[in-house]
Protein backbone atom coordinates (compact mmCIF):
# COMPACT_ATOMS: atom_id res chain seq x y z
CA UNK A 1 0.00 0.00 0.00
CA UNK A 2 0.96 3.55 -0.95
CA UNK A 3 1.32 5.88 2.00
CA UNK A 4 1.74 9.68 1.81
CA UNK A 5 4.01 10.82 5.21
CA UNK A 6 2.89 13.97 6.82
CA UNK A 7 6.87 16.02 7.12
CA UNK A 8 8.32 19.02 7.47
CA UNK A 9 11.78 20.70 5.97
CA UNK A 10 15.52 20.22 7.51
CA UNK A 11 17.50 23.19 7.36
CA UNK A 12 20.71 23.25 5.67
CA UNK A 13 20.09 20.83 2.84
CA UNK A 14 21.28 22.32 0.09
CA UNK A 15 23.42 20.06 -2.41
CA UNK A 16 26.36 20.73 -4.06
CA UNK A 17 27.89 19.51 -7.49
CA UNK A 18 27.73 16.30 -6.15
CA UNK A 19 24.94 15.84 -4.10
CA UNK A 20 24.13 16.41 -0.39
CA UNK A 21 26.70 15.10 1.39
CA UNK A 22 26.37 15.40 5.58
CA UNK A 23 27.28 12.74 8.44
CA UNK A 24 25.50 9.26 8.75
CA UNK A 25 23.50 10.62 11.93
CA UNK A 26 22.35 13.34 10.18
CA UNK A 27 20.88 10.99 7.49
CA UNK A 28 19.62 8.80 9.78
CA UNK A 29 17.13 11.43 11.51
CA UNK A 30 13.46 10.78 11.31
CA UNK A 31 12.78 11.18 7.64
CA UNK A 32 15.96 13.17 6.20
CA UNK A 33 16.97 10.72 3.61
CA UNK A 34 13.18 10.54 2.83
CA UNK A 35 12.72 14.41 2.58
CA UNK A 36 15.80 14.69 0.36
CA UNK A 37 14.55 11.87 -2.00
CA UNK A 38 11.15 13.25 -2.03
CA UNK A 39 12.16 16.55 -2.84
CA UNK A 40 14.54 15.08 -6.19
CA UNK A 41 11.24 13.26 -7.54
CA UNK A 42 8.90 16.39 -7.18
CA UNK A 43 11.94 18.11 -9.36
CA UNK A 44 11.29 15.70 -12.34
CA UNK A 45 8.35 15.69 -14.99
CA UNK A 46 7.61 12.63 -17.15
CA UNK A 47 9.25 9.61 -15.31
CA UNK A 48 5.55 8.26 -14.64
CA UNK A 49 6.35 4.19 -16.09
CA UNK A 50 10.15 4.71 -16.63
CA UNK A 51 12.96 3.09 -15.45
CA UNK A 52 15.12 4.82 -12.25
CA UNK A 53 18.88 3.00 -11.46
CA UNK A 54 19.82 2.95 -7.60
CA UNK A 55 22.73 1.84 -6.26
CA UNK A 56 25.79 2.89 -3.87
CA UNK A 57 29.61 2.67 -3.03
CA UNK A 58 28.67 -0.03 0.02
CA UNK A 59 29.31 2.24 3.17
CA UNK A 60 27.25 2.92 6.04
CA UNK A 61 24.06 3.23 6.06
CA UNK A 62 23.54 2.45 1.98
CA UNK A 63 21.65 -1.06 2.37
CA UNK A 64 18.76 1.12 4.38
CA UNK A 65 18.73 3.96 2.44
CA UNK A 66 18.85 1.79 -1.18
CA UNK A 67 15.81 0.24 0.14
CA UNK A 68 14.13 3.42 1.02
CA UNK A 69 14.60 4.63 -2.77
CA UNK A 70 12.96 1.77 -3.61
CA UNK A 71 9.86 1.61 -1.50
CA UNK A 72 9.73 5.99 -2.60
CA UNK A 73 10.11 5.16 -6.39
CA UNK A 74 7.18 2.95 -5.97
CA UNK A 75 5.05 4.88 -4.88
CA UNK A 76 5.83 8.29 -6.59
CA UNK A 77 5.32 6.23 -10.25
CA UNK A 78 8.46 4.84 -11.78
CA UNK A 79 7.85 1.58 -13.47
CA UNK A 80 11.00 -0.01 -12.75
CA UNK A 81 14.18 0.16 -10.72
CA UNK A 82 17.18 -1.57 -12.10
CA UNK A 83 19.92 -2.39 -8.44
CA UNK A 84 23.18 -4.42 -8.02
CA UNK A 85 23.30 -7.23 -5.94
CA UNK A 86 24.00 -5.94 -2.87
CA UNK A 87 23.16 -2.73 -3.62
CA UNK A 88 26.90 -2.01 -4.68
CA UNK A 89 27.35 -0.10 -7.89
CA UNK A 90 30.31 2.19 -8.49
CA UNK A 91 29.60 5.40 -10.26
CA UNK A 92 31.19 4.84 -13.62
CA UNK A 93 29.47 1.72 -13.32
CA UNK A 94 25.64 3.54 -13.11
CA UNK A 95 26.58 5.90 -15.16
CA UNK A 96 26.92 3.19 -18.01
CA UNK A 97 23.60 1.46 -15.94
CA UNK A 98 21.67 4.36 -16.63
CA UNK A 99 23.06 4.77 -20.57
CA UNK A 100 22.43 1.27 -21.59
CA UNK A 101 19.50 0.57 -20.15
CA UNK A 102 17.92 4.37 -21.17
CA UNK A 103 16.88 5.51 -17.80
CA UNK A 104 15.18 7.88 -17.20
CA UNK A 105 18.11 8.59 -14.30
CA UNK A 106 20.06 6.98 -10.98
CA UNK A 107 19.95 7.83 -7.42
CA UNK A 108 23.57 7.19 -6.92
CA UNK A 109 24.23 6.59 -3.08
CA UNK A 110 27.87 7.55 -1.89
CA UNK A 111 29.85 10.46 -0.36
CA UNK A 112 33.00 9.35 -2.40
CA UNK A 113 36.42 9.59 -1.08
CA UNK A 114 35.01 10.75 2.28
CA UNK A 115 35.46 8.54 5.48
CA UNK A 116 32.39 5.86 6.10
CA UNK A 117 31.39 3.49 8.92
CA UNK A 118 28.63 5.07 11.65
CA UNK A 119 30.74 7.98 12.15
CA UNK A 120 31.45 8.89 8.54
CA UNK A 121 30.20 10.60 5.33
CA UNK A 122 26.89 9.67 3.91
CA UNK A 123 25.45 11.10 0.33
CA UNK A 124 22.97 11.12 -1.81
CA UNK A 125 23.12 12.69 -5.81
CA UNK A 126 20.98 12.18 -8.61
CA UNK A 127 21.93 11.74 -12.52
CA UNK A 128 20.24 12.69 -15.39
CA UNK A 129 19.30 10.25 -18.42
CA UNK A 130 22.62 10.90 -19.89
CA UNK A 131 24.15 9.13 -17.09
CA UNK A 132 25.74 12.14 -15.97
CA UNK A 133 25.56 14.54 -12.41
CA UNK A 134 22.03 16.53 -12.27
CA UNK A 135 22.26 19.86 -13.49
CA UNK A 136 23.12 23.06 -11.86
CA UNK A 137 19.03 24.08 -12.64
CA UNK A 138 18.04 20.31 -11.53
CA UNK A 139 20.06 20.42 -8.12
CA UNK A 140 18.69 23.82 -7.60
CA UNK A 141 15.12 22.83 -7.95
CA UNK A 142 15.87 19.99 -5.32
CA UNK A 143 17.11 22.56 -3.03
CA UNK A 144 13.83 24.55 -3.14
CA UNK A 145 11.70 21.86 -3.06
CA UNK A 146 13.34 20.88 0.17
CA UNK A 147 12.71 24.24 1.85
CA UNK A 148 8.72 23.86 0.94
CA UNK A 149 7.71 19.69 1.49
CA UNK A 150 5.29 18.71 3.93
CA UNK A 151 4.89 15.14 2.60
CA UNK A 152 6.87 11.95 1.32
CA UNK A 153 5.13 9.05 -0.95
CA UNK A 154 5.97 5.53 0.24
CA UNK A 155 5.29 1.87 -0.45
CA UNK A 156 4.64 0.11 2.65
CA UNK A 157 5.99 -3.22 0.95
CA UNK A 158 8.59 -5.77 1.77
CA UNK A 159 12.03 -4.99 1.44
CA UNK A 160 13.67 -6.58 -1.78
CA UNK A 161 16.29 -9.19 -1.73
CA UNK A 162 19.45 -7.24 -2.75
CA UNK A 163 21.42 -10.29 -2.77
CA UNK A 164 19.96 -12.45 -5.07
CA UNK A 165 19.97 -11.79 -9.05
CA UNK A 166 16.54 -11.35 -10.82
CA UNK A 167 13.05 -9.77 -10.69
CA UNK A 168 10.34 -8.83 -8.54
CA UNK A 169 7.30 -6.41 -7.83
CA UNK A 170 6.55 -3.80 -5.57
CA UNK A 171 3.07 -1.85 -5.93
CA UNK A 172 3.39 -2.71 -9.99
CA UNK A 173 6.85 -1.62 -10.14
CA UNK A 174 9.35 -3.94 -11.60
CA UNK A 175 12.91 -4.35 -9.55
CA UNK A 176 15.63 -6.18 -11.24
CA UNK A 177 18.77 -7.09 -9.21
CA UNK A 178 21.58 -7.13 -11.77
CA UNK A 179 24.92 -8.39 -11.84
CA UNK A 180 26.99 -5.02 -10.99
CA UNK A 181 30.17 -5.65 -12.83
CA UNK A 182 29.41 -7.60 -16.24
CA UNK A 183 27.93 -4.82 -18.04
CA UNK A 184 30.87 -2.71 -17.15
CA UNK A 185 33.26 -5.28 -17.87
CA UNK A 186 31.83 -5.88 -21.50
CA UNK A 187 32.36 -2.03 -21.68
CA UNK A 188 36.01 -1.79 -20.95
CA UNK A 189 36.51 -4.76 -23.42
CA UNK A 190 35.13 -2.42 -26.55
CA UNK A 191 37.92 0.56 -25.51
CA UNK A 192 41.07 -1.47 -24.47
CA UNK A 193 43.17 -4.35 -25.93
CA UNK A 194 42.05 -7.22 -23.45
CA UNK A 195 44.52 -9.78 -25.37
CA UNK A 196 47.70 -6.89 -25.01
CA UNK A 197 47.51 -6.53 -21.80
CA UNK A 198 47.08 -10.27 -20.75
CA UNK A 199 50.54 -11.15 -22.78
CA UNK A 200 51.89 -8.46 -20.75
CA UNK A 201 51.23 -9.98 -17.55
CA UNK A 202 52.23 -13.58 -18.80
CA UNK A 203 55.37 -11.76 -19.11
CA UNK A 204 55.74 -11.28 -15.59
CA UNK A 205 54.53 -7.92 -15.28
CA UNK A 206 53.66 -6.74 -11.62
CA UNK A 207 50.65 -5.07 -10.36
CA UNK A 208 49.49 -3.99 -7.19
CA UNK A 209 45.51 -2.31 -7.28
CA UNK A 210 44.57 -1.41 -3.95
CA UNK A 211 40.95 -1.05 -3.89
CA UNK A 212 41.05 0.79 0.14
CA UNK A 213 37.90 -1.86 1.03
CA UNK A 214 35.34 0.49 -1.40
CA UNK A 215 33.38 -0.31 -4.73
CA UNK A 216 36.14 -1.45 -6.57
CA UNK A 217 37.19 -4.53 -5.73
CA UNK A 218 34.83 -6.46 -7.12
CA UNK A 219 35.52 -5.39 -10.58
CA UNK A 220 39.23 -5.16 -9.79
CA UNK A 221 39.16 -9.41 -9.13
CA UNK A 222 37.15 -9.64 -12.30
CA UNK A 223 38.52 -7.73 -14.57
CA UNK A 224 42.26 -7.55 -13.80
CA UNK A 225 42.46 -10.76 -11.70
CA UNK A 226 40.20 -12.62 -13.81
CA UNK A 227 39.26 -11.73 -17.77
CA UNK A 228 43.39 -10.27 -17.93
CA UNK A 229 44.93 -13.02 -15.78
CA UNK A 230 47.42 -10.55 -13.21
CA UNK A 231 47.81 -13.12 -10.52
CA UNK A 232 46.05 -13.61 -7.66
CA UNK A 233 46.40 -11.06 -4.98
CA UNK A 234 47.11 -8.12 -7.17
CA UNK A 235 43.93 -6.74 -6.19
CA UNK A 236 44.87 -5.87 -2.29
CA UNK A 237 41.72 -4.43 0.05
CA UNK A 238 39.39 -5.76 -2.35
CA UNK A 239 36.16 -6.40 -0.18
CA UNK A 240 34.15 -3.34 0.36
CA UNK A 241 33.56 -2.37 3.67
CA UNK A 242 30.94 -0.57 5.32
CA UNK A 243 33.68 1.42 7.04
CA UNK A 244 36.32 0.89 4.51
CA UNK A 245 38.29 -1.24 7.01
CA UNK A 246 38.58 1.91 9.27
CA UNK A 247 40.47 3.68 6.22
CA UNK A 248 39.92 7.01 4.29
CA UNK A 249 39.18 5.77 0.59
CA UNK A 250 40.74 8.55 -0.88
CA UNK A 251 43.71 7.80 -3.30
CA UNK A 252 46.38 10.22 -3.00
CA UNK A 253 49.86 9.92 -1.43
CA UNK A 254 48.58 10.75 2.37
CA UNK A 255 45.62 7.61 2.16
CA UNK A 256 47.27 5.37 0.15
CA UNK A 257 51.11 6.10 1.77
CA UNK A 258 51.59 2.17 2.32
CA UNK A 259 50.99 1.52 -2.01
CA UNK A 260 53.58 4.53 -2.38
CA UNK A 261 56.28 3.10 0.03
CA UNK A 262 55.80 -0.27 -1.90
CA UNK A 263 56.25 1.20 -5.14
CA UNK A 264 59.61 3.49 -4.23
CA UNK A 265 60.59 0.10 -2.75
CA UNK A 266 63.61 -2.41 -4.44
CA UNK A 267 60.97 -5.18 -4.27
CA UNK A 268 57.86 -3.30 -5.29
CA UNK A 269 55.68 -4.18 -8.49
CA UNK A 270 55.89 -2.82 -11.81
CA UNK A 271 52.49 -0.39 -11.99
CA UNK A 272 50.51 0.33 -8.89
CA UNK A 273 47.06 2.00 -8.64
CA UNK A 274 44.26 2.62 -6.27
CA UNK A 275 40.91 4.28 -6.46
CA UNK A 276 38.22 5.71 -4.06
CA UNK A 277 35.20 4.95 -2.57
CA UNK A 278 32.79 4.89 -5.50
CA UNK A 279 35.02 4.07 -7.60
CA UNK A 280 35.92 7.17 -9.77
CA UNK A 281 38.99 8.47 -8.43
CA UNK A 282 42.00 6.87 -9.57
CA UNK A 283 46.28 6.80 -8.22
CA UNK A 284 48.73 5.90 -10.78
CA UNK A 285 52.28 5.09 -9.44
CA UNK A 286 55.05 3.20 -11.51
CA UNK A 287 57.79 1.53 -10.08
CA UNK A 288 59.75 4.96 -8.29
CA UNK A 289 57.59 7.12 -10.55
CA UNK A 290 54.32 8.89 -9.02
CA UNK A 291 52.49 10.31 -11.81
CA UNK A 292 50.58 13.39 -10.90
CA UNK A 293 46.72 13.32 -11.62
CA UNK A 294 47.83 16.21 -13.82
CA UNK A 295 50.42 14.57 -16.01
CA UNK A 296 48.53 11.41 -15.99
CA UNK A 297 45.66 13.58 -17.77
CA UNK A 298 48.14 14.59 -20.46
CA UNK A 299 50.06 11.21 -20.84
CA UNK A 300 46.70 9.49 -21.51
CA UNK A 301 45.50 12.21 -24.00
CA UNK A 302 49.09 11.75 -25.81
CA UNK A 303 48.78 8.13 -25.73
CA UNK A 304 45.02 6.91 -25.82
CA UNK A 305 45.59 6.26 -30.35
CA UNK A 306 46.99 2.83 -28.45
CA UNK A 307 44.08 1.54 -27.28
CA UNK A 308 41.00 0.37 -29.63
CA UNK A 309 38.46 2.37 -28.38
CA UNK A 310 40.53 5.31 -29.24
CA UNK A 311 42.54 4.46 -31.95
CA UNK A 312 40.89 6.95 -34.30
CA UNK A 313 42.03 10.25 -32.48
CA UNK A 314 40.17 12.18 -29.83
CA UNK A 315 38.06 15.00 -30.58
CA UNK A 316 39.14 17.26 -28.09
CA UNK A 317 39.98 17.38 -24.41
CA UNK A 318 38.77 19.31 -21.36
CA UNK A 319 40.31 19.95 -18.11
CA UNK A 320 39.36 21.50 -14.93
CA UNK A 321 40.71 24.83 -14.45
CA UNK A 322 42.77 24.28 -11.20
CA UNK A 323 44.14 21.00 -13.06
CA UNK A 324 47.71 21.89 -14.53
CA UNK A 325 48.38 23.29 -18.29
CA UNK A 326 50.15 20.00 -18.99
CA UNK A 327 47.32 18.60 -21.49
CA UNK A 328 47.19 21.84 -23.24
CA UNK A 329 50.43 20.65 -24.33
CA UNK A 330 49.36 17.56 -25.58
CA UNK A 331 46.33 19.33 -27.34
CA UNK A 332 47.94 21.86 -29.27
CA UNK A 333 50.29 19.13 -30.64
CA UNK A 334 47.69 16.84 -31.69
CA UNK A 335 45.86 19.96 -33.14
CA UNK A 336 42.94 19.87 -31.05
CA UNK A 337 40.85 22.04 -28.84
CA UNK A 338 41.44 22.26 -24.81
CA UNK A 339 38.37 23.36 -23.31
CA UNK A 340 38.79 24.76 -19.66
CA UNK A 341 36.41 23.83 -17.02
CA UNK A 342 34.46 24.69 -13.58
CA UNK A 343 35.78 22.05 -11.33
CA UNK A 344 32.08 19.90 -11.59
CA UNK A 345 31.82 16.52 -14.13
CA UNK A 346 28.75 18.03 -15.71
CA UNK A 347 30.56 20.46 -16.97
CA UNK A 348 32.47 17.88 -18.80
CA UNK A 349 29.02 15.86 -19.67
CA UNK A 350 27.74 19.05 -21.85
CA UNK A 351 31.00 19.10 -24.16
CA UNK A 352 30.58 15.05 -24.14
CA UNK A 353 27.19 14.78 -25.34
CA UNK A 354 28.02 17.88 -27.53
CA UNK A 355 30.50 15.50 -29.15
CA UNK A 356 33.22 18.25 -28.55
CA UNK A 357 36.00 15.94 -26.63
CA UNK A 358 36.92 12.41 -26.38
CA UNK A 359 38.82 12.87 -22.83
CA UNK A 360 38.42 14.62 -19.44
CA UNK A 361 39.92 15.12 -15.99
CA UNK A 362 40.51 17.11 -13.34
CA UNK A 363 43.70 17.52 -11.01
CA UNK A 364 41.72 15.58 -7.88
CA UNK A 365 42.50 11.98 -9.36
CA UNK A 366 39.38 11.83 -12.22
CA UNK A 367 39.82 11.24 -15.36
CA UNK A 368 37.64 9.75 -18.02
CA UNK A 369 36.21 9.65 -21.23
CA UNK A 370 33.19 9.59 -23.33
CA UNK A 371 32.32 6.13 -22.51
CA UNK A 372 30.28 6.82 -19.61
CA UNK A 373 29.40 10.52 -17.78
CA UNK A 374 31.22 10.61 -14.74
CA UNK A 375 35.38 9.83 -13.59
CA UNK A 376 36.00 6.54 -13.63
CA UNK A 377 39.29 5.24 -11.91
CA UNK A 378 39.35 1.64 -13.00
CA UNK A 379 39.22 2.73 -16.89
CA UNK A 380 42.02 4.57 -16.15
CA UNK A 381 43.72 2.42 -14.89
CA UNK A 382 42.98 -0.03 -17.53
CA UNK A 383 44.04 2.88 -20.30
CA UNK A 384 47.10 2.97 -18.32
CA UNK A 385 47.68 -0.68 -18.60
CA UNK A 386 47.22 -0.55 -22.13
CA UNK A 387 49.29 1.90 -23.46
CA UNK A 388 51.94 -0.51 -20.52
CA UNK A 389 51.68 -3.20 -22.95
CA UNK A 390 52.12 -1.16 -26.60
CA UNK A 391 54.90 0.77 -25.22
CA UNK A 392 56.50 -1.95 -23.63
CA UNK A 393 58.35 0.46 -21.65
CA UNK A 394 58.21 1.14 -18.09
CA UNK A 395 55.69 3.90 -16.31
CA UNK A 396 59.35 6.29 -15.54
CA UNK A 397 60.16 5.91 -19.23
CA UNK A 398 57.13 6.72 -20.36
CA UNK A 399 56.80 9.54 -18.26
CA UNK A 400 60.56 11.01 -18.67
CA UNK A 401 60.05 10.55 -22.51
CA UNK A 402 56.98 12.76 -22.53
CA UNK A 403 58.75 15.63 -20.25
CA UNK A 404 61.94 15.37 -22.69
CA UNK A 405 59.08 15.93 -25.44
CA UNK A 406 56.43 18.52 -23.83
CA UNK A 407 58.48 20.24 -20.89
CA UNK A 408 57.63 19.59 -17.77
CA UNK A 409 54.43 21.02 -15.73
CA UNK A 410 55.89 20.92 -11.82
CA UNK A 411 52.17 21.18 -9.78
CA UNK A 412 51.22 20.40 -6.56
CA UNK A 413 47.80 21.03 -4.31
CA UNK A 414 47.89 21.80 -0.48
CA UNK A 415 45.01 21.28 1.04
CA UNK A 416 43.64 22.61 4.60
CA UNK A 417 41.14 20.26 5.37
CA UNK A 418 38.45 21.49 8.09
CA UNK A 419 39.07 24.89 7.85
CA UNK A 420 36.43 27.79 9.58
CA UNK A 421 34.09 28.23 7.05
CA UNK A 422 33.56 31.77 8.46
CA UNK A 423 37.44 32.18 8.06
CA UNK A 424 37.83 30.52 5.03
CA UNK A 425 35.25 32.83 3.11
CA UNK A 426 36.25 35.95 4.83
CA UNK A 427 39.81 35.05 3.32
CA UNK A 428 38.47 34.28 -0.50
CA UNK A 429 36.54 37.55 -0.11
CA UNK A 430 40.24 39.32 0.95
CA UNK A 431 41.74 38.16 -2.26
CA UNK A 432 39.10 39.42 -4.76
CA UNK A 433 39.27 42.68 -2.84
CA UNK A 434 43.27 42.75 -4.02
CA UNK A 435 43.10 41.27 -7.11
CA UNK A 436 43.01 44.54 -9.53
CA UNK A 437 46.27 45.55 -7.38
CA UNK A 438 48.54 41.90 -8.09
CA UNK A 439 49.82 42.82 -11.45
CA UNK A 440 53.77 43.24 -10.94
CA UNK A 441 53.92 41.33 -7.30
CA UNK A 442 56.79 39.03 -7.20
CA UNK A 443 57.23 35.41 -6.54
CA UNK A 444 61.16 35.07 -6.66
CA UNK A 445 61.88 36.38 -10.06
CA UNK A 446 58.80 36.26 -11.31
CA UNK A 447 56.14 39.03 -11.42
CA UNK A 448 51.88 38.49 -11.77
CA UNK A 449 50.64 39.42 -15.08
CA UNK A 450 46.82 38.67 -14.88
CA UNK A 451 44.39 37.60 -11.80
CA UNK A 452 40.88 36.93 -11.51
CA UNK A 453 37.80 35.24 -10.07
CA UNK A 454 37.48 32.26 -12.75
CA UNK A 455 33.63 32.33 -15.09
CA UNK A 456 32.87 29.71 -16.93
CA UNK A 457 30.75 30.78 -20.08
CA UNK A 458 29.15 27.46 -21.33
CA UNK A 459 29.06 27.24 -25.39
CA UNK A 460 26.92 24.03 -25.48
CA UNK A 461 24.07 25.24 -23.27
CA UNK A 462 24.44 28.86 -22.95
CA UNK A 463 24.72 29.08 -19.12
CA UNK A 464 27.29 31.29 -17.10
CA UNK A 465 29.04 30.32 -14.04
CA UNK A 466 30.90 32.50 -11.93
CA UNK A 467 33.09 32.75 -8.58
CA UNK A 468 35.04 29.20 -9.66
CA UNK A 469 38.63 29.83 -8.26
CA UNK A 470 40.58 32.91 -7.72
CA UNK A 471 43.48 32.96 -10.34
CA UNK A 472 46.81 34.08 -10.17
CA UNK A 473 49.15 34.09 -13.19
CA UNK A 474 52.74 34.98 -13.78
CA UNK A 475 54.68 36.32 -17.16
CA UNK A 476 55.96 32.82 -18.32
CA UNK A 477 52.53 30.91 -17.75
CA UNK A 478 52.94 29.64 -13.92
CA UNK A 479 50.06 29.93 -11.63
CA UNK A 480 48.39 29.98 -8.41
CA UNK A 481 44.97 29.03 -7.88
CA UNK A 482 42.59 29.58 -4.54
CA UNK A 483 39.32 27.64 -4.41
CA UNK A 484 36.99 26.43 -1.56
CA UNK A 485 35.86 22.87 -2.08
CA UNK A 486 32.67 21.34 -1.53
CA UNK A 487 33.06 17.88 -0.95
CA UNK A 488 33.61 17.78 2.62
CA UNK A 489 30.76 17.18 5.47
CA UNK A 490 32.25 19.47 7.45
CA UNK A 491 33.95 23.08 8.36
CA UNK A 492 35.76 24.14 4.45
CA UNK A 493 38.70 22.80 2.55
CA UNK A 494 40.96 24.93 1.22
CA UNK A 495 42.88 24.26 -1.97
CA UNK A 496 45.89 26.11 -3.05
CA UNK A 497 46.88 24.78 -6.17
CA UNK A 498 50.91 26.03 -7.41
CA UNK A 499 52.05 25.08 -11.19
CA UNK A 500 55.52 25.84 -13.03
CA UNK A 501 56.34 25.22 -16.13
CA UNK A 502 59.78 24.10 -17.11
CA UNK A 503 61.01 23.02 -20.53
CA UNK A 504 65.06 21.89 -19.47
CA UNK A 505 64.83 21.41 -15.56
CA UNK A 506 62.98 18.31 -15.75
CA UNK A 507 64.02 16.01 -12.58
CA UNK A 508 63.71 18.46 -9.58
CA UNK A 509 62.03 17.51 -6.63
CA UNK A 510 58.50 18.89 -7.05
CA UNK A 511 58.04 21.33 -3.53
CA UNK A 512 61.56 22.51 -4.31
CA UNK A 513 60.72 23.52 -7.66
CA UNK A 514 57.48 25.55 -6.20
CA UNK A 515 59.17 26.68 -3.52
CA UNK A 516 58.97 30.27 -4.52
CA UNK A 517 55.42 30.59 -5.29
CA UNK A 518 54.06 28.21 -2.30
CA UNK A 519 56.01 30.92 -0.24
CA UNK A 520 54.24 33.70 -2.45
CA UNK A 521 50.39 31.63 -2.06
CA UNK A 522 50.95 31.84 1.29
CA UNK A 523 51.98 35.18 1.84
CA UNK A 524 49.35 37.07 0.12
CA UNK A 525 46.29 35.19 1.08
CA UNK A 526 47.60 35.56 4.93
CA UNK A 527 46.86 32.08 4.88
CA UNK A 528 48.13 30.84 8.64
CA UNK A 529 47.08 34.85 9.90
CA UNK A 530 43.40 34.51 8.77
CA UNK A 531 43.04 30.35 9.20
CA UNK A 532 45.03 29.53 11.85
CA UNK A 533 46.36 27.00 9.84
CA UNK A 534 50.41 26.92 9.48
CA UNK A 535 50.89 24.17 7.10
CA UNK A 536 48.77 22.58 4.87
CA UNK A 537 46.78 18.90 5.91
CA UNK A 538 47.58 17.07 2.94
CA UNK A 539 50.10 18.13 -0.36
CA UNK A 540 49.76 16.15 -3.53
Amino acid sequence: MIKTVPTKPFEGQKPGTSGLRKKVSVFQQAYYAENFIQSIFDGLEGFKGKTLVIGGDGRYFNREVIQTTIRMAAANGFGRVLTAKGGLLSTPAASHLIRKSKAFGGIILSASHNPGGPDGDFGIKYNAGNGGPAPEKMTEQFFANTKKISSYKISDGADCNLDKLGTSKIEGMTIEVVDPVSDYQKLMETLFDFDAIKTLFKSGFRVRFDAMHAITGPYGHAILEGALGAPKGSVVNGTPLPDFGGHHPDPNLVHAKELYDLMMSASGPDFGAASDGDGDRNLIIGKNQFVTPSDSLALLAANAHLAPGYAKGLAGVARSMPTSCAVDRVAAKLGIKCFETPTGWKFFGNLLDAGMITLCGEESAGTGSNHVREKDGLWAVLLWLNILAKRQQSVVEIVREHWASYGRNYYSRHDYEEVDAEAANKMMVFLRDKLPNLKGEKAGALAVSAADDFAYHDIVDGSNTANQGIRIVFEDGSRVIYRLSGTGTAGATLRVYVEKYESKNLGLETQAALSDLIGFARGIAGIAERTGRMEPTVIT
